[in-house]
């Protein structure tokens, strides 16, 4: 009898590589920056696609750890009362008397507590939909944060926090060699450990991972902490670009990273999606609001266009499949 071989691993089909979601990512980015130079004959130059994505790569740190929320078959849209209340803690503290560096430290600490109290309560409350669980949190931080600073803000820091947002390393902003850092960092954890497969078999069959022995309360507390501890990250960018803190910052940002994710090819189902979509979302929301910006268009009309823009990619992605995505 001949013997028969068993592999795990999916033929190569030059069709699934040349019809990728990422290729089409791709064009639409092209057509965002071809748009943007011919709105202003000065945008196609280094310096203007360097400093670009200081404004919007602060939220791009958030998308890492939404990406796997997201392929998990769940949602977290406290995210941007998450930033709020840990940038309020840092500017509160450091006006207080705290040191500068310790003040950051406790940022990182307290969104990492944040991010791992949500996961908690989802955890606890696993029979309630997430997005329940996570409004509630939502309302709960950004309260916390109103009592704390009112209407007044927290500013005068050291003009060394400035670099976070504002420095550069040779010719690169400081913020873009960070951000292509963590994006190396979770494209390795989502694609290639062992923890990225169990997310990914959790987003396809939550109940059969759990009832093959995975301890999946630990996974889904691990995602709540790194959500948490990227939600700190992102305050301590955040606060450094505007020099200050108020307890309305980051207001829609929740919204703004699931557009990336979900724009990034990512199924809100769970278990479907690659790192380099969102990456690519991140870019193309952010000059398109950049191009908007030069043409003075106010910010309404930006969300209708990103709505659009989400409605599109649900149906191309339906269609591509043939079965629903959300």
């Amino acid at each position: 009898m001949a013997d028969r071989a068993l592999s795990v691993e999916k033929p190569w089909s030059l069709k699934q590589f040349l019809f990728q979601w990422e290729w089409l990512l791709a064009l639409i980015f092209i057509l965002v920056m071809a748009a943007n130079s011919f709105i202003s004959p000065f945008f196609l130059n280094a310096s203007t696609l360097l400093h670009a994505p200081r404004n919007f790569l602060d939220r791009g740190f958030i998308v890492f750890p939404m990406m796997m929320v997201i392929l998990l078959g769940r949602i977290d849209i406290s995210v941007g009362s998450n930033v709020a209340l840990t940038s309020v803690i840092m500017g509160v503290t450091f006006n207080a008397g705290l040191p500068m560096p310790l003040a950051i430290v406790l940022a990182l600490f307290v969104g990492t507590i944040l991010g791992g109290i949500t996961g908690l309560l989802q955890i606890k409350f696993f029979e309630l939909p997430a997005m329940i669980v996570t409004l509630s949190t939502m309302i709960l931080y950004r309260g916390i944060a109103f009592m704390i600073l009112e209407n007044m803000a927290a500013g005068g820091f050291p003009d060394w926090f400035l670099f976070f947002s504002w420095g550069y390393v040779g010719r690169i902003p400081f913020i873009l060699l960070a951000f292509a850092a963590a994006a190396v960092i979770f494209g390795i954890v989502i694609h290639k450990t062992a923890f990225g497969r169990t997310i990914y078999a959790m987003g396809n069959n939550f109940l059969a991972c759990k009832y093959s022995g995975i301890k999946t309360d630990r996974v889904l507390l691990k995602v709540s902490l790194l959500t948490g501890l990227m939600c700190a990250v992102c305050a301590i960018f955040l606060t450094s670009r505007m020099g200050s803190t108020r307890p309305n910052v980051a207001i829609n940002y929740e919204l703004d990273v699931i557009a990336m994710v979900v724009l990034g090819g990512v199924s809100t189902a769970g278990g479907t999606g690659k790192i380099a979509g969102p990456i690519l979302a991140i870019f193309i929301i952010g000059f398109l609001n950049f191009g908007l910006g030069l043409m003075n268009i106010s910010a309404q009309v930006n969300l209708i266009i990103l709505g659009l823009m989400l409605i599109l990619s649900v149906l191309v992605m339906n269609l591509r499949s043939g079965k629903p995505k959300v």
